[in-house]
């Protein structure tokens, strides 16, 4: 089969991390007699400084044509100092409104070979982590209104609105029913109901369609103590569904309890069969160029991409296996991950090793 991938490289590490999953995902072409066309186009930083915007209308129009969509990572202190609609970040959450994906699945998993890389007590992490993070993606208050004036009643002024629909909670929380039905049957949902109006209706909509999904038990939790619980107790969740700004702290949170930011895959999906697919991480401009990073959270990214978007779930198994193997079988690691026993490889060896393995 033959299949379009649009390859969003970034700025920092996004291309060393797109390149190894580039490279893993043609030894699962070459195994499984597929062919993956890459078109590799620009968003973020370098496209400020190619095209003057974040989001260049090419590069809209290249991932509607395409299968799906690989994404590196975007900004860097170079643009740090750009007014909010022309920094790099901007061209993130344009191009999730552009496909409207308004789903984010953020897995976060302890490996067995890295628990010692996991920052909680050994008893806590003896007890395993396997979270699903399904997070809203295109409201609340990333989107809602905001503003900002130099000279207001008591100084400078700014403002963000929280703001959400009942539509927009209703779609995104079935994906989370969804997910819990089909895992241990138990969503987390996250909100602040005891001092946001927002989130009352969120609880509301929530408790609404727990009745369509009666094998599934809800457990309401606030998000302060949700970050204390991931801390505390992580293997008390399963999945978790919660609004765009929690969901982009606690997963980031769920990404640092399994040892390193850099093995969290996620997928941005909306309604049909069109995803992005990115490691949670950030550019890294520290380490860009130096052949640093861990590329295991864009490869793991593209077993996401391979089962869902591609619909080739053996595909995706061969990856995720490979993974798994470069962990439990051979010493070798990126400097995040690595132990006192670790032969330290590159990102480039680390792409390479588990396209061998494939």
């Amino acid at each position: 089969m033959n299949f379009k991938i649009a390859v969003i490289a970034g700025d920092g590490i996004g291309p060393e991390i797109t390149d190894a999953a580039i490279h893993v995902l043609n030894a699962v072409g070459k195994k499984f007699w597929h062919s993956f066309k890459f078109k590799h186009v620009l968003m973020g930083g370098c496209a400020i400084d190619a095209a003057g915007v974040p989001l260049p209308k090419e590069t809209v129009s290249a991932c509607k044509r395409s299968d799906s969509v690989l994404l590196g990572a975007v900004g860097g202190p170079k643009w740090d100092g750009l007014p909010g609609n022309l920094r790099p970040e901007a061209g993130l959450l344009g191009i999730r409104k552009a496909l409207n994906l308004f789903a984010n699945i953020r897995p976060a998993v302890l490996y067995p070979a890295l628990l010692g890389s996991c920052p909680l007590r050994a008893d806590i992490a003896a007890k395993g982590i396997n979270i699903i993070v399904v997070r809203e993606l295109t409201g609340g208050i990333y989107f809602g209104k905001r503003g900002y004036k130099e000279t207001g009643r008591n100084g400078r002024e700014a403002f963000d609105t929280e703001n959400y629909s009942e539509t927009e909670i209703r779609r995104i929380c079935k994906i989370g029913f969804e997910y819990a039905q089909s895992r241990k049957k138990v969503l987390h949902s996250i909100d602040k109901a005891n001092v946001l109006e927002s989130s009352r209706l969120w609880r509301k909509v929530v408790h609404e369609m727990a009745a369509e999904f009666p094998g599934v038990t809800v457990i309401d939790m606030l998000v302060d103590n949700a970050a204390m619980q991931l801390v505390k107790n992580p293997s008390q969740f399963d999945v978790i569904v919660t609004s765009n700004m929690f969901g982009d702290i606690l997963s980031d949170e769920a990404a640092m309890i399994t040892g390193s930011i850099g093995l969290l895959a996620s997928s941005s999906l909306g309604a049909g069969k069109l995803g992005l697919y990115e490691p949670i991480h950030g550019s890294a401009p520290d380490i860009a160029g130096q052949n640093k990073a861990n590329p295991i959270a864009t490869i793991l990214s593209c077993a996401m991409m391979l089962r869902t978007s591609l619909d080739l779930p053996k595909e995706a198994d061969a990856v995720e296996s490979a993974i798994n193997k470069a962990l439990s079988e051979t010493k070798m690691r990126t400097a995040d991950i690595a132990e006192p026993d670790s032969e330290i490889i590159g990102c480039h060896e680390m792409g390479a090793l588990i396209a061998s393995l494939i």
